[in-house]
Formats: structure tokens, C-alpha cells, sequence
């Protein structure tokens, strides 16, 4: 029998090659072994290469942090078991006690807590801009040591869009990194990186892994910032299950074809609404009513598969409207195969008070939809029908 070119992959690494497996296998191990103490050394000064420990990496994970490297065109990349884990590690790691940071107004509800509530206990402050203040930007930057910028683009759940290269331009020169968080956008739609931005976050739970069955987090972009946020990920402990990353994979293999569904669909669903006289607003980047349409047009490939839109009602027709959707179903998170609806004010914002959702910009009436990759049109006869309920 012809004998495989090629030394032998040593050590753990052997079960972990696939050199016979379609799929990237599953390594579900905690510990990994040494034959030697002289193999243990070689491993601490990089010179053999392997794994120690499963907190500091896994063969099946790092498959992951490759992929999302090559599709964001990073140098490296750091998955976690969320993508809130991935930001506030992110943070805890690149912001120093007594340090600054400049965020946007609308975003993810619990980022918004840990900078507001966990950050100052470190004597972080932070300032909040509107996604389209640059002056605000600006501003920040002269009254503080500002160490990073952090937004998500597009926003969650207004979909706002923030001009990359005109941030990247002010924060450079005072050497402050730019955190993009791509979740709704998706490697597919935008590349932050190549736009300006020094590291790129992404909710993996959502569009790249797309099925709504694991939790996962990414951060990718420059080498030296993964570095020191990976550090700080090996003593936190956020650590991405192996057989979550096989479902991540997974995913990953039918991204384009997902996004580009859900794009298509999202157009046709945004344009239809706009047009309907039981909605009141439509958040769409794709809708050259929406305030950041130039912006998502120079940046974007694709527009999302997500619209938020405003029932022609109060909260309690809002609700009516929701329940009478027979395709989505009602449910938090985003990017899945199957469509979700929700009504922020009461999945996310309900414990906050009226006057409280007024102040963060939440309006009762907003529904959020994700679409899936059902057909356009009958997703869109389900809305039709529901619209009648108002």
C-alpha cells in the first residue's frame, strides 16, 4: 500500500488533522499530553507545535478563528463562547483603569449596560454620541485620553451606520483603536477592516453561524489587539465549547448563500412597508429615507437581512400586530434560517419604565424583524394579513 507523503503530524495534533474527514473534527478534549519533558519545552519556546490547555486553545476552535480571519481579511482572530463575551473582554483588555471611550447611542441593550454600569467601577468613563456626530467624535477626543471607539454598524435595533474611514481619520492620529461591531452587516456585506476599522466583533451566534442553535462570539482584525485580548480571554475563561465551533463551521459554509437571501428579502419587505398605511417609519439602510443611506451605500455590499419598522400604533396594537404573524416566530437574536419577530419594548426594554424607553430611543410601536430564508412572498403575505389586525 503506498505510504502518505510527509512526517507524521506529532503528538495531540495527530487526531486532530482530518486528513481523511470531509468536516473538521470535533477535538473534545479539556488537556492535552507531551511525550517528554523536552517536547514540553519545545512547545513553551514555539518551537513544537500543539496545545496545552483547553482554556488557551483547541484544534477545532482555531479551525473557526481561521475561517473569520480569512473572511474579514484579519491578522488574526479570537472566538469566545458569546458575542457579549467577546466585547466586554475586548474592553476589559484595551481600556486601562481610569480611561475613556466614545460609543453610540443605539446599541445592543446589554453593551450599553456594561459600559454604563461595570466600566465605571474601573474608573472608565465614556461618552455617547449620535452614529453620525463626527464633531461629537472630535470633541471626545480632545477633552479625554480616549483609547478606543466602539459601534456597532449597522445599530441594533435602528440600523444606523457609522462613516468608518471619517472615524478612522479622527482616531489615529490621538491613537485610539476602532472597534466595529459587523454582527447585522456580516463579512458578506461590509468589511470593516478594509474600510478602517483595527478590530471587527462579531455576534457569531447570529448570521455566521445561522442556525439559532449555538452561542458564539468573534473578534478579528489587528494582531497585536487580538493578542492582548486573547491574554485577557485566557484568564477569564470565556472559552468557546469544541463542538459549538463544529456547529459554527457549519454555518460558516453557507453564509453567502443565507446572507444573500436574506438581503433580497429584506429589500423587498422594506420597500413594501414603507409603501403601507398602517406603518408609521421604516429603519432600513437600504431606503434612501434612512438617515445613513449614503453611508451603508460607500460601505455595504448588501444592506442586511434585518428591517425595523413602526406600527401606525401604541404599544398594545404593536403587540396585536406581532401576534397575529403566523410565519416568525417571536423570539430575541437575529441571522437564523427562520424568521424572528420581536417588539423591543417588551423582549428587551420591558423592566425599564415608559419615560426610561423614551430616553434610550426605544419606541413602543418598533417591531424588529429578521428575516429568514423563506420565501419573500410569503413572508410578506403573512405581514399583510397581520397589518389588518392594527
Amino acid at each position: 500500500m503506498p505510504q502518505p507523503s510527509g512526517d507524521p503530524i506529532p503528538g495531540p495534533l495527530a487526531c486532530a488533522s482530518g486528513i481523511h474527514s470531509l468536516t473538521t473534527p470535533i477535538v473534545q478534549t479539556a488537556t492535552y499530553t507531551f511525550r517528554d519533558t523536552a517536547e514540553l519545552i519545545a512547545y513553551q519556546e514555539g518551537r513544537f507545535g500543539s496545545y496545552e490547555y483547553g482554556r488557551y486553545g483547541n484544534p477545532t476552535t482555531r479551525a473557526c478563528e481561521e475561517k473569520i480571519r480569512a473572511l474579514e481579511g484579519a491578522e488574526d482572530c479570537l472566538v469566545s463562547a458569546s458575542g457579549m463575551n467577546s466585547a466586554t473582554t475586548m474592553l476589559l483588555a484595551l481600556v486601562p483603569a481610569g480611561g475613556h471611550i466614545v460609543t453610540t447611542t443605539d446599541c445592543y441593550r446589554r453593551t450599553r449596560q456594561f459600559i454604563a454600569t461595570l466600566l465605571p467601577k474601573m474608573g472608565i468613563g465614556a461618552t455617547v454620541i449620535d452614529p453620525s456626530d463626527l464633531g461629537g467624535l472630535a470633541a471626545a477626543l480632545d477633552a479625554h485620553p480616549v483609547s478606543l471607539f466602539f459601534s456597532e454598524s449597522p445599530t441594533n435595533p435602528y440600523l444606523r451606520c457609522v462613516d468608518v474611514p471619517a472615524i478612522k481619520a479622527l482616531c489615529a492620529p490621538r491613537g485610539a483603536a476602532v472597534v466595529i461591531d459587523s454582527t447585522i452587516a456580516t463579512p458578506i456585506n461590509q468589511r470593516a477592516l478594509a474600510l478602517g476599522a483595527d478590530l471587527v466583533l462579531h455576534s457569531a451566534t447570529k448570521y455566521l453561524a445561522g442556525h439559532n442553535d449555538v452561542l458564539a462570539g468573534a473578534l478579528a482584525g489587528r494582531g497585536d489587539l487580538v493578542a492582548a485580548v486573547r491574554a485577557m480571554h485566557n484568564v477569564l475563561g470565556g472559552v468557546m465549547d469544541p463542538h459549538a465551533a463544529y456547529l459554527l463551521l457549519r454555518g460558516m459554509k453557507t453564509l453567502d448563500l443565507r446572507v444573500a437571501r436574506a438581503n433580497a428579502t429584506a429589500a423587498t419587505l422594506a420597500a413594501r412597508l414603507e409603501e403601507h398605511p398602517r406603518v408609521a417609519r421604516v429603519h432600513y439602510p437600504g431606503l434612501t429615507s434612512h438617515p445613513d443611506h449614503a453611508i451603508a451605500a460607500a460601505q455595504m455590499d448588501g444592506f442586511g437581512g434585518m428591517v425595523s419598522f413602526e406600527v401606525a400604533g401604541d404599544l398594545w396594537a404593536t403587540a396585536r400586530f406581532v401576534d397575529a404573524c403566523r410565519l416568525p416566530y417571536i423570539a430575541p437574536s437575529m441571522g437564523g434560517v427562520e424568521s424572528l419577530i420581536e417588539q423591543p419594548t417588551i423582549v428587551s426594554y420591558w423592566d425599564q419604565g415608559p419615560e426610561e424607553r423614551a430616553r434610550l430611543g426605544i419606541r413602543d410601536s418598533l417591531v424588529r424583524f429578521s428575516c429568514g430564508v423563506e420565501a419573500a412572498e410569503d413572508i410578506w403575505a403573512d405581514l399583510a394579513q397581520a397589518l389588518e389586525a392594527v
